[in-house]
């Protein structure tokens, strides 16, 4: 059989992931801080985008069901009183966004979701301001350099000593390798290291300018006159204090376990982190993107935040303005694509808004009896659940639920907290949540005392006559993932107390 070669026609179908449907995509992963990069970048590219404040007194689409939560009906979602055209998403997202979409009416602002009420109303603002006037604490930086002018009086050791100052973390430790400092500064070793000995002799509070913890306390005990050698053999040995082996300390030091008891009772006296008393930078603040309220009538409502989802306008009037002027072919490309550009991104954020809130929706739905009973009545959630429900895939309710975060009555929670694994019941009742499950171990190790601390099989015992069928591996799993310590660590710990006291 000879080969020959022979063209044929072939007509196939296949999905095109174009670039607006890739953009949308990625507007439904973004956190808070991510979208409002986004949106500053897009302002920076196209002077057809802009973002309005919020203005006062305007009106609020409250999303409220007498029964649990809100209907989620097409209606219910309808933004300025007008329907979207939004029949082409069938799972959130459209790829029709492009030069093909419709141009928005001259003067036509086009908000990104429902205008919602804003959150921390009443006096948050007077508080604020009251609150500014207060003298904040002086920074780590500022208080130890000034440590460094009243201890170092040699202009070049000052200079060298301030260099330093900026490796300092917030507990106030110095973590830096001498030799590698030394080179970059262009010094010898032995005077960096001549003059971190006077800092740490005489900068407040002891301890700063540390290496490590047991450079932090030895400082402390060397200034108080406590620093012999025992307590040099404790600080160098301070894990196995830390697990309360005392039976190896006993052969270290020599010491009786009344004497170890004295030196952890001095020892717990001393401060860790001399530097956390001083100012830092601020941390940032987590903005919720939906927020739960209990609803008059029972139930809940469940709304966006307006701070979180900010309100991208397109100026449509600007583009009929231009319109009527002489403009080359090159010209007219450019504001035909930025505003072709501008409304597909308010579209975007319009259905990413949309999707979130209906996802939330379907969680609070879910995660009722957490909200109105605690962490104990959590119920075990995947994804899958979720995504069945609201007819979405399972892919596009991981992306909404990454770095989103939702306040409730009971606090501000990632929304992926309510996602939890299910444990079967022993009793072959309703499966418990993972979650629940953890702060019943919790629970149980809180109410030890010194004569009844719980091993594994013994929390594995308890929560089986509970109904919670769990394997001992598995507590203790759980049990390192909350920062528990083994029952012989505990054990010893509060015998430790007990005598200390």
């Amino acid at each position: 059989m000879m080969l020959s070669a022979k063209l044929q026609m072939r007509q196939s179908q296949s999905l095109v992931m174009t670039p607006q449907l890739l953009q949308s995509i990625r507007l439904l992963q973004f956190s808070h801080l991510e979208l409002q990069t986004f949106i500053e970048t897009e302002m920076e590219k196209n002077p057809l985008i802009s973002v309005a404040e919020p203005r006062e007194g305007e009106s609020r689409a409250e999303h409220e069901a007498p029964a649990l939560v809100p209907d989620l009906d097409d209606s219910a979602f309808d933004l300025a009183g007008e329907r979207a055209e939004i029949a082409g998403f069938d799972d959130g997202f459209d790829g029709g966004f492009g030069p093909q979409a419709a141009p928005a009416p001259a003067h036509e602002e086009r908000p990104t979701l429902p205008a919602l009420r804003s959150l921390g109303g009443g006096g948050q603002e007077g508080e604020s301001f009251i609150e500014a006037l207060a003298e904040g604490k002086p920074s780590l930086f500022a208080h130890a350099l000034a440590e460094i002018r009243q201890a170092i009086a040699d202009p070049l050791d000052r200079k060298i000593a301030e260099a330093l100052v900026e490796q300092l973390d917030e507990g106030g430790y110095l973590r830096i390798d001498i030799g590698t400092v030394a080179a970059e500064i262009g010094i010898a070793p032995e005077r960096l290291i001549a003059i971190l000995a006077r800092l740490k002799a005489e900068a407040e509070p002891a301890g700063l300018f540390a290496f490590d913890l047991a450079d932090c306390l030895a400082i402390q005990l060397r200034r108080r006159n406590r620093l012999d050698p025992v307590m040099q053999i404790v600080l160098d040995n301070l894990d196995l204090l830390a697990r309360r082996d005392f039976q190896a300390l006993r052969r270290l030091t020599g010491e009786d376990e009344s004497g170890l008891m004295d030196i952890l009772a001095e020892i717990r006296r001393l401060d860790p982190k001399p530097g956390q008393d001083y100012g830092s930078a601020v941390a940032d603040v987590v903005v919720p993107d939906v927020t739960v309220e209990a609803a008059p009538g029972g139930g809940w409502r469940i709304e966006l935040n307006p701070d979180a989802l900010p309100r991208v306008l397109v100026e449509s009037d600007y583009v009929s303005r231009i319109a009527t002027g002489r403009l080359d072919k090159q010209e007219q490309a450019f504001i035909s694509d930025c505003h072709a550009s501008a409304n597909w991104l308010v579209r975007s954020l319009d259905q990413r808004a949309r999707t979130i809130l209906k996802v939330a929706t379907e969680i609070v739905k879910h995660q009722d009896g957490f909200l109105n009973h605690g962490i104990n009545a959590l119920r075990p959630l995947t994804l899958m659940m979720v995504a069945e429900a609201v007819g979405m895939h399972e892919s596009t309710i991981s992306r909404v639920t990454a770095n989103k975060y939702i306040a409730t009555p009971r606090g501000t929670f990632e929304l992926k907290f309510f996602f939890t694994v299910a444990i079967a019941s022993s009793h072959g009742g309703e499966a418990h949540s993972a979650e629940t499950v953890k702060h019943r171990i919790r629970s149980m190790v809180d109410s030890e005392s010194a004569g009844s601390v719980l091993s594994d099989d013994d929390i594995a015992e308890r929560l089986k006559r509970e109904g919670v069928d769990l394997a001992r591996r598995t507590v203790a799993k759980y049990r390192e993932g909350l920062g528990i310590r083994s029952s012989i660590q505990r054990r010893r710990e509060m015998k430790a107390r007990m005598v200390a006291c």
